[in-house]
């Protein structure tokens, strides 16, 4: 089965003769490419890295795939490792401070400890043998070396969609160790950039290789392969997949909104917490239509009532919406400070946006993603509590898409309705030009003041 994907912004063909189509091969063809030993190229989404990695089984790798990925890739080469096997391994995180954009978990570099220089192919494709060997150990290895072990998250593409956890996420499905290899292709059109859109199909179908994405493996994975609920600590079995969240408490909350039962989770990769404000029977209707809000913790708009941002205002509409309706959820995910940057850097943002840029370019400035959330962990945490589809309230299309892709389905959204004032009207203009956000009210803001 193939199916089709549009790229924005590149003319191409497909062989259906649409344009700017690009098709990709199935989940299924790309599983059993794996555990045949074969490479396949995973490529993410555009607001991502927008790029396509070749990908194969750690456990399968040989000189061969290695030389190739070498010749077509940046030559950066990775391996994706559990965090169990990094810890067993004694892989340390390469920075004490990760500031890469993406969260990308780089450890330190690692050479298998032969005598040799690691470098060729040979060498590299015995060292990441030797990583995806479950009897290796810390002494197995010199630091540093000429292969980059990445610690993938446990919930997969599931909690993360990178091409670090697509790796292990393939090599586990196909039965192999959970142990992947990535590198990025280089186009060939412009060496001096990455390989996209169209030019990855014509590389796959130069080189005989299945072509998927992970938004497919997302869909795959949900479909077929969903984490499970998190019932307390378990042996680790590489082949079923992994919860990422824990319920850890429940609780009478009362606020000045009306009564919520607040349930606590804690995020099992990086122990972050959130918390669910739950009002009603949420199993009522077989848990459709649940109005739900999902929020991203902004503590400067929801704890000190900043003018700059509509957060606040969203946080304490969406919770008396809920109560008058008697049944919903507000989700409150910490960790998604300004949009998935983090506090500190918000705030660098702000000083940007003083001097006259905007929202979306003072994050870009500070070589940020305008929107670095992701849904997965707020796909989970609903589902856990019985919501089966989910009548969004939020302005954000990018947010019903987020939950979407993770699964959830989204059977309406109603939108939270703010207050314009002279100090969010240029940020809230952003976000309706650039970010697609529904805030038809600040036309009238607008007119009231001319």
């Amino acid at each position: 089965m193939t199916i089709h994907i549009d790229i924005p912004g590149q003319s191409a063909h497909d062989d259906t003769g649409h344009p700017d189509r690009v098709r990709l091969d199935s989940v299924d063809t790309a599983i059993a490419d794996i555990a045949a030993g074969k490479a396949v190229i995973v490529v993410d989404n555009e607001d991502r890295e927008n790029e396509g990695d070749i990908i194969f089984a750690a456990e399968k790798a040989t000189p061969e795939l290695v030389a190739f990925m070498v010749r077509y890739s940046s030559g950066y080469i990775c391996a994706s490792l559990t965090g169990e096997d990094c810890d067993r391994l004694a892989l340390p995180p390469m920075v004490a401070h990760n500031q890469d954009a993406r969260g990308t978990a780089y450890t330190v570099t690692v050479d298998a400890n032969t005598g040799s220089t690691g470098i060729s192919a040979t060498s590299r494709a015995h060292t990441i043998q030797t990583l995806a060997d479950p009897v290796s150990t810390p002494g197995d290895f010199t630091r540093p070396g000429h292969v980059v072990p990445l610690r993938a998250l446990p919930g997969g593409v599931l909690e993360r969609p990178g091409h670090t956890e697509a790796a292990v996420d393939l090599a586990r499905l196909a039965g192999l160790r959970p142990a992947g290899v990535l590198c990025e292709v280089v186009s060939e059109d412009d060496p001096t950039d990455m390989a996209r859109g169209p030019e990855l199909r014509r590389f796959a179908n130069k080189h005989g290789l299945a072509l998927i994405s992970i938004d497919q493996m997302i869909e795959w994975r949900t479909k077929h392969d969903p984490v499970k609920p998190y019932e307390g600590p378990a042996a680790v079995d590489t082949q079923v997949a992994t919860p990422i969240a824990e319920r850890v408490a429940s609780t009478r909350l009362p606020t000045d909104f009306g009564f919520f039962t607040a349930v606590g989770y804690r995020a099992l990769s990086d122990g972050v917490e959130h918390v669910a404000l739950v009002v009603g029977d949420i199993a009522d209707n077989d848990g459709t239509d649940v109005l739900v809000r999902v929020h991203s913790e902004c503590l400067t708009g929801d704890v000190f009532g900043s003018r700059r941002c509509d957060c606040g205002q969203q946080l304490h509409a969406s919770m008396a919406m809920v109560q008058e309706e008697g049944r919903g959820v507000v989700l409150y995910l910490r960790g998604q400070e300004g949009r998935g940057i983090g506090l500190a850097e918000k705030l660098r943002a702000y000083h940007l946006q003083d001097g006259g840029v905007d929202t979306v370019d003072a994050n870009l400035a500070l070589g940020l993603p305008a929107d670095a959330r992701d849904y997965g962990i707020a796909a989970f945490i609903l589902r856990d509590l019985g919501v089966q589809s989910a009548n969004l309230l939020s302005n954000n299309p990018s947010k019903h898409e987020g939950l979407t892709r993770y699964g959830l389905e989204v059977s309406g959204r109603t939108p939270v309705e703010v207050s314009v004032n002279e100090d969010n009207l240029r940020y809230l203009t952003t976000k309706r030009d650039r970010m697609r956000h529904d805030l038809p009210w600040i036309e009238t803001y607008v007119s009231e003041h001319e």
